[in-house]
């Protein structure tokens, strides 16, 4: 058994899922046989991937994974785990990937066959260079390329032989074997070697030749052209990758842990849960954490694509890979390795790109019958020409045309690179897709279902008040109400205290503290008997509002905001008005949806006059209010019932079943893991903006892929007919097929080009929420 399945072994406890990496791919067929093979296996679900080279099998608990990669080896090619974590998988040369080794080798037969092949070119093409007995110089050149330079085609050919299947291997090998041969043939027993024979290059088959032709020209061009286009297939999709690896690799290598009081710098893959480290200004955090002490300014564009860094300080949550721009800060870890969010991150950015597009599966099923079409109608080509009496020589320059323009590589190339690129890009934007067939559901969205708290609201109080009764200063209300306050642990006391302490400094302590549930708060600050809360707890107290003061609150209630009525020594002392802040992009977050074609609608829990305004400030007319949590649900799918196609847009564990309902569902990556886990798409930043770039770039990651499809099928259905009636050189057909796949993934890459439309304007720090919706005290 190899090493592999060894350790592979070891790995089968609890395995539910398992990825191997695939060697020896060349084409969608290849991918599709393996996928093939796997899924005949007893109770196994693969999918496997060419453009990642990936298969992403499913099998029962404790299936042993040494018995896929066996299934893969017997099919021709080679498969893998894995490395373990912190290990570097075995290459030729120590800190080479295998990928660049790959790249590497390509590289050295694509160079020794181009110097080789040119000459032999130009001898074919241009009758002046063609001396005496030029056959055998050109025969010298050639065979090196098709021997060597070719030898993984023919490997490869032979291996599918063996199991009796083709692949685009088969089309290239027999191609160039038989134009070879053909050459030999003509050279040592025809009269293409003879003294003073020449021939004039032509793009169409010349329909008089006998054995006097040679075809090394074909040969040795195809094997170069099918390199050169597989060298720039294997660096583009180096290059689709890139923001994936670039997006792994940002973690920090090394971290200062304190242990006993003193720092050591330490390998990152010593750092576990609870344990404290230092990250000084400047410096990477090293994984997920809230902060024991020290205040900073955290810049986490990396990880959400937000450029304005945001301000933290003791008790905030930092994320890993974000980077320290203020202070001295020391963090106490709370996930590690796998658990943290960039890893999570790049989980789902790597899922999304291993798996199928509904149209991709359609693909692949064409693909995996597309090479023995395309071999008989090659044979179906030789038959009709030597029927219809045609010379050898024609019947078989026409037969290896259809071979070598047969080749379904773009095919296999349309989907795949494009959602590489696509899902990448997103990443760096803060957008992770979690599967290709989020796509198809982006296309049909006409109605987008918004959360109202921690949507299109900040989700966290403000202070954005303070009403004093006549004789009593604004300062004085706050910091006696402040310094109450600041004991109470509700948000709406902790936003009185915040709004405070930011308008008259410190706050004093109470001498006293009593919470009253359901109605507010009540102590002694500074020698004055203080309550805060509800206008019943003051008069509880036997105190009452004036005039004024009842207006004050009745305004700020009827603008949806929450009042709290404040007294002192027995008098009613001010009212303070706090309320939850509506981002400052939600607004044109709204005119974006409007702009992609999607009717926005407020979903909330609140009553129907803070819903109303809240939707008037951001420019949403269609309402829905006073939904209980677990009726949100409903509401998505009455909106599906009446033939919408409903997105919706939320962060809160309630909105969980209604983001699962949802035709698409969007949730902001500030809110909680349920809702993440329940979402199509998961937008790091707590940015609504960020909800139309998803659906925009998805969208445009589906009309890249369709391009993509048009281009290849398109290609392949014209060049076949067209290289059966004799009306291709094969060695343009060799150039014609590597430009296809080439152009498929140069299409592709044209989305890391992507801009979200926000990239360019600044967002205030405190717009980004800090939790999920709040609870209304008053």
């Amino acid at each position: 058994m190899t090493t592999e399945s060894t350790s592979a072994q070891d790995a089968s406890v609890n395995l539910a899922g398992v990825e191997l990496q695939i060697g020896g791919m060349t084409c969608a067929s290849c991918a599709n046989r393996i996928e093939k093979k796997l899924n005949k296996l007893d109770g196994v679900e693969a999918s496997v991937n060419y453009a990642t080279e990936k298969a992403s099998v499913t099998a029962p608990e404790g299936y042993d994974p040494g018995l896929l990669i066996a299934e893969v080896e017997k099919t021709g090619y080679t498969a893998e785990l894995p490395s373990p974590k912190g290990e570097k998988p075995s290459t030729a040369d120590e800190g080479e990937s295998r990928e660049d080794a790959e790249i590497r080798v390509l590289k050295q037969r694509l160079i020794g066959a181009a110097v080789l092949a040119v000459p032999v070119i130009l001898m074919a093409m241009i009758p002046a260079l063609q001396f005496d007995f030029w056959g055998f110089a050109s025969l010298a050149l050639a065979a090196p390329v098709v021997v060597w330079a070719g030898w993984p085609f023919h490997k490869a050919a032979w291996a599918n032989f063996k199991h009796g299947a083709a692949t685009m291997d088969t089309l290239i090998s027999v191609g160039t074997s038989a134009a070879l041969i053909w050459s030999l043939v003509a050279l040592f027993f025809g009269t293409a070697g003879d003294r003073g024979v020449v021939h004039p290059f032509e793009l169409t088959i010349s329909r008089t030749d006998g054995l006097g032709h040679i075809y090394l020209e074909v040969a040795a061009g195809v094997i170069t052209f099918v390199l050169l286009g597989r060298y720039f297939e294997k660096t583009s999709k180096r290059q689709a990758g890139a923001a994936l690896r670039a997006l792994l690799e940002l973690g920090a290598k090394e971290v200062s842990i304190l242990r006993n009081g003193t720092e050591q710098r330490v390998p990152i893959e010593e750092l576990n849960v609870g344990d404290e480290f230092v990250v000084r200004p400047g410096e990477k955090i090293a994984t997920d954490g809230v902060i024991t002490s020290g205040s900073s300014a955290i810049d986490a564009s990396m990880l959400t694509g937000e450029s304005v860094p945001v301000e933290v300080s003791e008790g905030d949550t930092v994320a890993g890979a974000t980077v320290n721009a203020g202070g001295r800060l020391v963090v106490k870890a709370s996930r590690v390795g796998s658990d943290t969010q960039l890893a999570q991150m790049a989980k789902m950015v790597e899922d999304a790109q291993s798996g199928k597009a509904e149209i991709q599966r359609l693909v692949d099923r064409v693909s995996g019958v597309f090479v023995p079409i395309a071999i008989a109608v090659a044979v179906a080509a030789l038959g009709a020409w030597l029927m219809a009496g045609f010379p050898v020589s024609a019947a078989f320059t026409a037969t290896v045309a259809v071979l070598i323009i047969a080749c379904p590589c773009a095919m296999g190339l349309a989907a795949p690179t494009a959602l590489l690129v696509g899902t990448g890009r997103g990443a760096q934007m803060g957008v992770l897709i979690k599967g290709p067939e989020v796509l198809e559901s982006t296309k049909k969205v006409d109605t987008i279902v918004l959360d109202k708290t921690g949507t299109v609201t900040t989700g966290k109080m403000t202070l954005t008040d303070a009403l004093p009764a006549p004789g009593v200063s604004r300062d004085e209300l706050l910091r006696i109400a402040g310094g109450l306050e600041d004991y109470s642990e509700h948000p709406i006391a902790q936003a009185i205290a915040a709004g405070a302490t930011a308008q008259v400094g410190e706050l004093p302590a109470p001498e006293s503290f009593d919470n009253i549930e359901g109605k507010g708060v009540q102590g002694v600050v500074d020698g004055h008997a203080v309550v805060a809360g509800r206008e019943a707890l003051l008069a509880d107290w036997s105190i009452h509002l004036d005039d004024e003061l009842k207006a004050a609150k009745q305004a700020a209630e009827s603008e949806g905001k929450t009042a709290i009525t404040v007294g002192w020594d027995g008098q009613a002392r001010g009212v303070l008005v706090v309320s939850d802040q509506i981002k400052p992009t939600s607004a044109e977050a709204i005119s974006q949806f409007k702009e992609l074609g999607l009717t926005p609608v407020l979903l909330t829990g609140d009553n129907q006059t803070v819903a109303e305004q809240v939707a008037a400030a951001v420019g949403i007319t269609e309402v829905i209010a006073e939904v209980l949590p677990k009726d949100k649900v409903d509401v998505v799918a009455r909106l599906q019932g009446e033939g919408k196609v409903v997105a919706m847009v939320g962060d809160g564990v309630n909105d969980a079943p209604a983001l699962a309902q949802a035709d698409l569902g969007l949730a902001m990556g500030t809110g909680t893991d349920v809702a993440i886990e329940a979402a199509d798409i998961t937008l790091v930043r707590g940015d609504l903006r960020a909800a139309a770039d998803a659906i925009r770039l998805a969208r445009r990651t589906l009309r890249t892929i369709k391009q993509n499809l048009f281009w290849a099928f398109g290609y392949n259905s014209a060049a076949i007919p067209i290289a059966a009636f004799g009306l291709l050189n094969p060695m343009l057909a060799g150039a014609a097929m590597a430009f296809s796949s080439v152009s498929v993934v140069s299409n592709s890459l044209r989305l890391r080009r992507f801009k979200a439309k926000a990239d360019n304007q600044s967002v205030p720090a405190g717009s980004t929420p800090a939790s999920a919706g709040e609870p209304a005290r008053a």
